[in-house]
């Protein structure tokens, strides 16, 4: 009898149910953790995603399974639904909004351009992905990975091609990481030291005017022009307007504290849980990693070549190293170039410079985004 108890113990285990599969996955979470905790590669969301995909693929959870009849479905199921139907992304956005401030892009509106140009990755590698066989949607949902926004990646694929979630989130999130090690050296070979070394003249004090209606008319406009970018603008625009009114500083700081660490929390876990080994562990994940790579890498030389441009235009006014900050990795991809700026001309202070593209990448991404779903939604 006490044998049999054991054995029907045992049995009923995740140590019998474990395969292979499932240990593979189980040590890429803990990398994950390793990279989240020791090395603060994005730990904000990286650290909770590589907890999701350590508790999926623990067997006979049933964390993630769907409800049957009068059995309910695992807590992460219910989550994840935040994740399918869009609410987390755009949730997200609104804490960004509340945090960002778009005065250096109202002061210098030709950032604009830079952030449209450091969206050249994501029709790169659309191009390169529909070449090695992926369906459009499939395509269009790797090629956002170039935006460098996490929420966005996200939100596209949720809409697009749900299956490729995990590899594109995880993708998306560890080269937003990474922006400190790939970005400088792409800097260095496209720029010369005398164009890194430019000092930017101040930017002009923008009015609270301004400030207020720059989200009201961005929204208008870019709603009217693709509806289906509304719930990212829309969210992202409210976030910044109860930042810039001044009028709601409760609501403003519950944005861009606890309403975002809360959604980040279930936006990560609930990611990371959609990595089960079985729709992970295929040739298309290592494609995606590599073509996430190089629309990344396209995306820095396209905002770089645009500050080229600008340096050539206003006769060596524009420092082109802001270029890189046109991705839409807020605020790292801006400090990145303000670390180059200093290492060329110790006296250079390009952050605030740099934060005009930065943001200006954030509605890029997300209006790339609004185009992929008009073409293929």
């Amino acid at each position: 009898m006490f044998v049999e108890a054991i054995k029907t113990i045992w049995e009923s285990s995740g140590f019998y149910a474990m395969t292979w599969q499932n240990l593979v996955m189980i040590v890429l979470a803990c990398v994950l953790i390793y990279l989240a905790i020791a090395k603060k590669f994005e730990p904000m969301l990286l650290l909770p995603i590589a907890f999701g995909v350590l508790l999926v693929n623990l067997p006979i959870t049933g964390i993630m399974d769907s409800p049957i009849g009068d059995n309910p479905g695992g807590l992460l199921y219910y989550l994840y639904q935040g994740v399918k139907l869009g609410i987390y992304p755009s949730l997200i956005f609104l804490g960004i909004g509340a945090m960002t401030d778009f005065g250096p892009l109202i002061a210098r509106p030709s950032s604009l351009l830079i952030g449209a140009g450091a969206q050249f990755g994501i029709a790169i590698a659309f191009v390169l992905a529909i070449a090695l066989g992926f369906e459009p949607e499939a395509a269009a949902s790797i090629a956002i990975i170039g935006g460098a926004d996490g929420p966005t990646a996200i939100f596209l694929t949720s809409r697009l091609y749900r299956d490729l979630l995990p590899a594109i989130a995880i993708a998306a999130y560890s080269y937003m990481a990474l922006i400190p090690l790939i970005q400088p050296p792409i800097m260095r070979l496209l720029t010369t030291k005398k164009e890194r070394a430019v000092k930017m003249e101040q930017l002009r004090e923008v009015g609270k005017v301004e400030k207020i209606c720059f989200p009201i008319i961005v929204t208008i406009f870019c709603v009217l022009l693709l509806p289906s970018v509304a719930p990212l603008i829309g969210m992202l625009m409210l976030g910044n307007l109860f930042k810039e009114s001044g009028v709601v500083e409760r609501l403003s700081s519950t944005a861009q504290n606890a309403l975002i660490n809360i959604v980040t929390i279930f936006l990560g876990i609930t990611v990371g849980a959609t990595a089960r080994a079985d729709n992970f562990l295929r040739p298309e994940t290592l494609k995606i990693i590599l073509l996430g790579l190089t629309a990344f890498i396209f995306s820095t030389i396209g905002g770089l070549l645009l500050g080229k441009l600008m340096y050539l235009i206003t006769k060596g006014k524009v420092n082109p190293l802001i270029g890189s900050a046109g991705v839409s990795a807020v605020p790292m991809a801006a400090r990145v170039s303000q670390v180059e700026g200093q290492r060329a001309n110790p006296s250079n202070f390009l952050l605030m410079h740099a934060m005009g593209p930065n943001v200006a990448g954030v509605i890029g991404s997300a209006i790339a985004a609004g185009i992929l779903l008009a073409l293929f939604g």
